[in-house]
């Protein structure tokens, strides 16, 4: 009788696993048959209740949401890729590696829609205090990233199992051009999650400002803080 529940058991868990859906019906079928196909995607939903992550389905996912709703973000933007599993088994301990690698931030290519050419993203990053813990880490970090100067931001990783949840948020104030105040501190996000489901690895990135949308400026803000997240995000998914 014993052999036979555990049968049972492995089976029910193995069923599980492969028919897990990580997404609820904001994502679209022709959204699913791109990341189906490799491709990454980004949509631009300016609010959490478009987000297409299903809650309950994953602990360190709930976190995200959490995370997310707490934000109560103006603009909003996801960004979703899979990977097989098959060749790519250690994915989380170099995801990990890669997030963790704070400094290798600087220099990444960011395309300006305004002025029409490419910049970095951040000029430069630094870490000015680490804590382990036995789940991930927490970081304290510094950026410049213009045209908002310096970047403070608290960087937070855990991990579960297959999963990774990655969280940034800024702790300055940030001002546009050094001309206007546009985000208080806590207002910005940027999550990325790595979880598995059946023979892929889903990679879930959300980027998020809770801004004042103010006329004539809300688009210039929408652009650059939208455009950033969706660069660091895609930057970091096709390291892999």
């Amino acid at each position: 009788m014993k052999k036979i529940i555990s049968s049972v058991l492995i089976i029910f868990t193995l069923f599980s696993i492969v028919s897990a859906d990580p997404f609820n019906n904001r994502l679209t079928a022709e959204e699913r048959e791109s990341i189906n196909n490799g491709e990454l995607i980004i949509k631009n939903i300016n609010y959490e209740k478009f987000m297409c992550l299903k809650k309950g389905e994953n602990e360190l996912g709930d976190r995200l949401l959490a995370e997310i709703r707490e934000l109560s973000p103006k603009y909003l933007a996801e960004v979703i890729q899979i990977k097989p599993y098959k060749g790519n088994e250690d994915l989380p301990a170099r995801l990990e590696a890669l997030l963790n690698n704070v400094p290798e931030y600087a220099g990444i290519p960011y395309f300006s829609e305004h002025g029409q050419q490419w910049y970095n993203l951040y000029d430069s990053a630094e870490i000015t205090e680490c804590v382990d813990r036995a789940d991930g880490k927490d970081m304290k970090t510094d950026f410049l990233m213009e045209p908002f100067d310096h970047v403070y931001e608290d960087i937070s990783l855990w991990r579960s199992n297959d999963t990774i949840l990655y969280t940034a948020v800024n702790t300055n104030k940030l001002r546009y051009l050094d001309k206007y105040d546009c985000v208080w501190p806590k207002k910005k996000k940027i999550c990325i999650l790595l979880l598995r489901d059946g023979d892929n690895w889903i990679l879930y990135g959300i980027g998020g400002v809770n801004a004042p949308r103010v006329p004539f400026f809300t688009e210039r803000i929408q652009t650059s803080f939208i455009t950033s997240i969706n660069t660091f995000c895609s930057f970091i998914f096709k390291k892999f």
